[in-house]
């Protein structure tokens, strides 16, 4: 039994629930072993939405009770050393533009201004940069000195061990369970490959127990509600959506329905936008409010999807999406073909936000939560 919020009647667009992904028999809630989730969808106004519930007014709390020790955390599995070899193979050709003009810097070379400088340049060329640039270059003369290195090898081995530490703040898992439901909103300009994150987000979460349902948040662009479809059809994951609408709405009603169900995460999708659209940001804002008014913890991760490829714009989409929503957590998508992995860098000197997953295909298993030693060996590999 839920509590239920009282409004003005008002006409309300009727939802759409995909057809080819609903059960035949009538939705049961989850057994108390499965961590919860839920998110819900109603088309109304911010204005007309009720004002949060306190949690101990609400009659779902003894299930979020019974799971609360079953805390989850995404984190890479232990591969078979083939799996372990093939996705460290496909990083490092991700990286490889990056990796072989910083790893041939030391082959025959003296350690002097020279390869100082050359170092400089590699870092800055791979997107590192200036702050996070600097700051490498001021440490590893340090280290070179205080350890007296004489090898171009033994430097290679201290620009290693920086840039690990570096990046280690950056290797957080992803929480399960913590809440009922578990409410993430996700964010990223057009093009970044958010929809297709969220489906691969999807098979991730069911693999660790969770049961998901997907909010076709983006309501502008015209394909994103059918790629979210198939991507629900793959995964055999709910997708609620309209035809037009609100998506603060969307967003408000899925966290209701995944409460109802007893689903352990809801993913809300937002349309594409650019940090300078300053009205569309605003837009996003609401959508975090809304969905405030419906959970009053959520949305309990906000998460930016980036292109791997953007260079110094990843770093300017963080700052701008950080300011205006307080981001939790990053995925970074296509480091494939022309990636400059010293993006990271840059993120870890300048606004240090989690990063979760690193993609570097198209398929489900080049999504893999990130790690700062694997990354950096691919790097310097």
């Amino acid at each position: 039994m839920f509590s239920f919020f009282k409004r003005k009647p008002k006409p309300q667009p009727e939802l759409e629930v995909l057809p080819e992904i609903q059960p035949q028999a009538p939705i049961q809630p989850e057994t108390p072993a499965t961590p919860p989730v839920s998110v819900l969808a109603t088309p109304l106004d911010e204005a007309d939405l009720p004002p949060a519930q306190p949690e101990a007014g609400n009659l779902a709390e003894p299930a979020a009770e019974a799971v609360a020790e079953e805390i989850d955390i995404i984190e890479a599995p232990q591969p078979t050393p083939e799996a372990k070899r093939s996705w460290l193979s496909r990083l490092k050709s991700g990286l490889s533009k990056t990796s072989s003009n910083l790893t041939t810097l030391f082959v025959g070379a003296r350690i002097d201004d020279d390869l100082y400088d050359e170092l400089e340049s590699a870092l800055l060329m791979s997107d590192a940069g200036v702050e996070a640039t600097q700051w490498l270059l001021d440490e590893l003369k340090k280290k070179v000195k205080a350890e007296r290195l004489t090898e171009a090898s033994q430097v290679r081995t201290a620009l290693r061990g920086l840039l690990i530490d570096l990046l280690q703040p950056l290797q957080r898992p992803l929480v399960l369970g913590r809440e009922q439901p578990l409410v993430m909103m996700i964010a990223g300009v057009n093009g970044a490959g958010k929809t297709t994150t969220i489906g691969k987000l999807a098979l991730h979460l069911q693999a660790h127990g969770q049961s998901v349902l997907l909010a076709a948040g983006d309501t502008f662009r015209a394909a994103a509600r059918e790629q979210l479809a198939i991507w629900g059809e793959r995964n055999n994951v709910s997708v609620i959506a309209q035809e037009s609408g609100d998506p603060a709405a969307v967003a408000f009603d899925a966290v209701h329905s995944a409460q109802a169900r007893g689903t352990s995460v809801v993913m809300v999708d937002t349309a594409g936008r650019l940090p300078t659209q300053l009205h569309l940001m605003d837009e996003l804002k609401k959508i975090k409010r809304v969905i405030a008014k419906g959970m009053a913890s959520a949305p309990h991760e906000v998460l930016l999807v980036i292109d791997g490829n953007t260079g110094q714009n990843a770093l300017a989409q963080v700052k701008a999406f950080d300011d205006a929503l307080g981001l939790t957590g990053l995925v970074v998508t296509k480091l494939d073909g022309t990636a400059k992995g010293g993006i990271l860098a840059a993120i870890a000197k300048t606004r240090p936000v989690p990063l979760y997953f690193i993609g570097v295909g198209e398929k489900i298993e080049d999504l893999q939560p990130f790690n700062a030693t694997d990354f950096v060996d691919a790097l310097l590999s």
